[in-house]
């Protein structure tokens, strides 16, 4: 079994904590795994006044270059659109592009254009410093619909609010360095802030050479770590 490196970007509002119930797993087959906090998220204190897409995506890149071979780069929701650019920058230091139910979207759009459904608009607190956050009781509802009480509970202390600007900036993408870096899909069935409708039109217009379904809700790093573990694993062992 040949060892890979992952990468693991986390989502809008979280930290690497969220990625803590998965490492183990991946690290028990022998594999490296690297997770990072955002610049201005979980223990970073950089202030998110100066943080843009592009402060993140340097961030990985940077971290990328540093590894002796080529990753599995893994984006969850918001992290989509950080690995895409990454994959732009170094599509030579990345094995695999891994989304988990997130934003996969084509050059020149942004999330915003992307989000045809509104119904989550209530959910948000939007913050004169240019930061939104989750309301306390939709984040249930909206994040971790099948995540077990124990984890829920756990869940409000790993988040961080989120630059507003990271949703409104257009991607820029090029298909003979973006476009060749393969790209896998792990999509989540019972996701209720990224419909499986809409993570399905994504990928119409980005076909992955991989798909993963898993039963579980936006953030089964939560609620179905060993699913997802296994989801990884699978895709690790196709290259």
């Amino acid at each position: 079994m040949s060892v890979s490196t992952f990468v693991l970007v986390p989502g809008a509002w979280h930290s690497s904590s969220c990625w803590q119930r998965v490492v183990p797993l991946l690290q028990a087959h022998g594999h490296r795994v690297i997770t990072m906090d955002l610049l201005g998220t979980g223990n970073d204190h950089t202030p998110l006044s100066q943080v843009k897409l592009v402060t993140w995506v340097n961030q990985v890149v940077d971290l990328i270059k540093e590894q002796e071979t080529p990753v599995i780069l893994v984006g969850h929701s918001r992290g989509g659109i950080i690995i895409s650019e990454v994959a732009q920058r170094v599509p030579e230091n990345i094995k695999l592009l891994i989304y988990l139910a997130a934003f996969m979207i084509p050059s020149g759009e942004t999330v915003s254009s992307t989000v045809l459904e509104r119904k989550n608009e209530d959910s948000f607190v939007y913050h004169t410093n240019g930061t939104f956050t989750i309301k306390t009781d939709k984040m249930v509802p909206v994040l971790y619909n099948t995540t077990s009480s124990e984890w829920i509970e756990r869940i409000p202390s790993m988040l961080s609010p989120e630059p507003l600007n990271i949703f409104s900036t257009p991607l820029q993408l090029t298909d003979d360095r973006y476009g060749r870096v393969p790209r896998a899909y792990i999509e989540c069935t019972q996701d209720n802030a990224i419909s499986l409708t809409l993570q399905r039109l994504m990928r119409d217009k980005l076909p992955c050479k991989y798909v993963v379904t898993i039963n579980a809700d936006h953030s089964p790093f939560f609620s179905a770590p060993s699913e997802l573990a296994t989801g990884l694993l699978d895709l690790a062992a196709k290259d």
